[in-house]
């Protein structure tokens, strides 16, 4: 949808604009920057302003959903699923590498 018929940009643009620059922009201004336009007669500033709020809030909730599904198992003694793994797997250390990869070793 063509939310800025001045500079012909889509609510696609302006999303690509907001998660693809390196430092997030806070303001319409700062978007028309970022797709290296400016802006004209302004009217467009409202609904940009609702899209990058939007395109935030999904890449914040993207993200914590992520977090979450990454620590489904045992990764170290502070883990709250630690001992989840150590009843289901007595006498196993579980090793953890900086990536977070979980490698059961027998002990």
């Amino acid at each position: 949808m063509i939310v800025c018929s001045c500079n012909v940009l889509s609510d696609h643009d302006v999303r690509a604009a907001v998660s693809a620059a390196s430092d997030t922009p806070r303001t319409a201004k700062q978007v028309y920057g970022c797709l290296g336009c400016s802006a004209e007669c302004g009217r467009c500033a409202r609904t940009i302003k609702q899209i990058m709020s939007e395109a935030l809030t999904g890449a914040l909730t993207e993200a914590l959903t992520e977090s979450a599904a990454a620590c489904t198992t045992a990764c170290c003694s502070g883990c709250p699923h630690s001992h989840a793994h150590e009843a289901a797997h007595p006498g196993e250390a579980t090793v953890v590498a900086h990536d977070h990869a979980h490698v059961a070793v027998t002990a």
